[in-house]
C-alpha cells in the first residue's frame, strides 16, 4: 500500500472547501436556513484522531521493537486502511470546515460568534483527523527488508 500523497490531501481540501461554500450558497439563496456543524462533529473527528493513533501505536512499536514481536499482518493492514482513509476523509471534512467559514466572512452581515466557531472548530478536527491519519500510516510503514534484492544496490 502506499502512501497518501500530498496532492490528493490537497485535492480533497480544495473540493471540499468549494463544495461547502456552494452547498451553503444554494441553501442560503434558497431562503433555507444555512448549515451549521455542531460541536460533537469537531470532538468526534478529533475522538477518531485518536483512536488511529492509538491502533498504530503497537504497530509502531512492534516495527521498531530489537526483539522480534508477532504482529498480525490482517490487523496491520486494517489499521493501516483506516489510517489512510483518516487522513482522506480529515481532508475533505477540514475543507468543508473551511468553505463553511469562507462563506459565513463573505457575507455582509456578521454571523453570530458561536456559528463561527462551529465552522472553525470542524475546520481543525478535520485537520486534526488528518494528521492522525498521516502519523498512523508512518506508525504502519515498515522498514526496508535488509534481504530484498529490489533495494540492494548492485
Amino acid at each position: 500500500m502506499r502512501r497518501t500523497a500530498p496532492a490528493t490531501l490537497a485535492l480533497l481540501a480544495l473540493g471540499g472547501t468549494v463544495l461547502a461554500f456552494l452547498a451553503e450558497l444554494a441553501i442560503a439563496s434558497s431562503g433555507r436556513p444555512i448549515i451549521v456543524p455542531p460541536i460533537t462533529l469537531a470532538l468526534t473527528l478529533v475522538a477518531l484522531g485518536v483512536v488511529v493513533v492509538a491502533l498504530a501505536w503497537p504497530i509502531r512499536r512492534a516495527v521498531k521493537a530489537t526483539v522480534s514481536t508477532h504482529v498480525d499482518p490482517f490487523r496491520a493492514l486494517r489499521v493501516a486502511v483506516l489510517a489512510k482513509a483518516s487522513s482522506l476523509s480529515g481532508a475533505l471534512l477540514g475543507g468543508a470546515g473551511l468553505g463553511l467559514l469562507v462563506y459565513l466572512l463573505s457575507r455582509q452581515s456578521t454571523p453570530p460568534a458561536a456559528t463561527l466557531w462551529m465552522a472553525i472548530a470542524t475546520a481543525a478536527g478535520g485537520t486534526l483527523l488528518l494528521i492522525a491519519g498521516l502519523v498512523a500510516e508512518h506508525f504502519c510503514t515498515l522498514p526496508p527488508d535488509k534481504h530484498d534484492p529490489d533495494t540492494e544496490k548492485a
